[in-house]
C-alpha cells in the first residue's frame, strides 16, 4: 500500500512495499514501473496517477506484465490521496466528479476543472524532479494551520504519516490505522496529502477511510 514520506522526516525506514500482502480497498495506476522480466525498476511511468475500484465489470489486469499499468494497492483515499492519486473517472465515476467540483469549487471556477488539468497539477504538488525507483526524498510537503485541516488529509507528525480526523491523529500502518492521539488544537502541520487534494477535501469530497 503505497505511501512515500521524504526521507529526511522519517524516524524508522518503511518495510519493502513489494512484500506487503495486504491490498486494501483500492487499486492504482502509476504506469508500468517493471522491465521486461517483470521486475520493479522505476517509481512511476507518466503523470496519469489515479485510484481505483478493486473489481471493475469482468475486467482484470495483471500484477507485474511488461508494457502494462502496473496496479499498486492502497488502503484507503486519505492513503491514495497522500500519495498524490485522484479518483478515476471512468471505475470511481461519481468520485471522482465529486472530487473535480471540489478542486473547482476551491479554485472558484465557473466551470469543472479538466482532468488534464487536475493531473498537471498534482504532477507539480506531489514530486521535485529527480530519478530512480526511490523516490520518499524527492516528495514535496507543505505547511498549514492544525485547526483548518479537513478530514482525510494526511500529516507527519513525529517523523511519521498521521491520519487528521476530527480531534484525532492516527498512525498510518499496512495493517491499517492505528491508535488515535489527539491533535494539536495550535500550531502548524507538516503536509504530506498535495495541496490540490487538500482542497477537494476542504471544499466537501469525502474519502472512504479505512476506520
Amino acid at each position: 500500500m503505497e505511501l512515500d514520506v521524504p526521507r529526511r522526516n522519517r524516524v524508522d525506514p518503511w518495510a519493502d512495499l513489494h512484500a506487503v500482502s495486504s491490498r486494501g480497498n483500492f487499486t492504482g495506476n502509476r504506469g508500468c514501473v517493471v522491465d521486461g522480466e517483470e521486475t520493479v525498476v522505476r517509481h512511476h511511468a507518466g503523470m496519469l496517477w489515479i485510484i481505483c475500484t478493486l473489481h471493475y465489470k469482468d475486467h482484470r489486469s495483471p500484477l507485474a506484465a511488461p508494457r502494462r499499468w502496473t496496479p499498486l494497492f492502497f488502503l484507503d483515499d486519505a492513503v491514495a490521496l497522500a500519495a498524490g492519486h485522484r479518483p478515476c473517472a471512468q471505475c470511481r465515476r461519481k468520485d471522482y466528479r465529486d472530487y473535480r467540483d471540489a478542486v473547482s469549487a476551491s479554485l472558484g471556477l465557473p466551470a469543472p476543472v479538466r482532468s488534464g488539468d487536475l493531473d498537471r497539477r498534482l504532477n507539480h504538488e506531489r514530486l521535485r524532479r529527480g530519478r530512480g525507483l526511490d523516490r520518499s526524498s524527492d516528495r514535496i510537503t507543505w505547511q498549514a494551520a492544525y485547526p483548518g485541516l479537513p478530514d482525510g488529509t494526511v500529516v507527519v507528525e513525529q517523523g511519521w504519516p498521521q491520519l487528521v480526523l476530527k480531534d484525532q491523529l492516527r498512525p498510518f500502518s499496512f495493517a491499517g490505522w492505528g491508535p488515535p492521539s489527539p491533535r494539536p488544537t495550535a500550531g502548524v502541520a507538516t503536509v504530506l496529502t498535495p495541496p490540490t487534494s487538500h482542497a477537494a477535501l476542504a471544499f466537501g469530497f469525502e474519502p472512504v477511510l479505512a476506520i
